[in-house]
């Protein structure tokens, strides 16, 4: 009884079928190694003292480079659907889009207040 349900999970070529899905440990390597670069060159950008607008860029680009590993990697949403990978991606991204938008707006303000008050 036991043989037979092993035949049933062999595949035609005669490979068996494993038991969940197993990645390389080399591309968790690879990815803790660029999470480790990008981490640096965060803490680079305080120890150089940028400041104003390229500081906050490159903080948010380093940010968003780090979140994006950590969810196609680690959250395996790299080997998704397409379709449920922009349910999970667009969101945080139209938020993204929507807090510029308010920076702008923000800084408009302040702009006019400065100048009518």
């Amino acid at each position: 009884m036991v043989q037979a349900e092993a035949d049933m999970d062999t595949h035609a070529s005669g490979q068996t079928h494993a038991e969940g899905q197993q990645h390389p440990i080399r591309l968790y390597i690879t990815v803790w190694v660029w999470l480790f670069v990008l981490s640096i060159g965060s803490y680079m950008v305080d120890l150089v003292h940028f400041q104003g607008y390229l500081r906050w860029g490159l903080v948010a680009t380093l940010l968003m480079l780090k979140a994006g590993l950590i969810v196609a990697v680690f959250m395996h949403v790299a080997w998704e659907r397409l379709a449920l990978t922009y349910v999970i991606l667009v969101p945080p991204l139209v938020l993204l889009v929507f807090v510029a938008i308010m920076a702008i707006e923000g800084s408009h303000t302040e702009w006019l207040r400065t100048i009518f008050m």
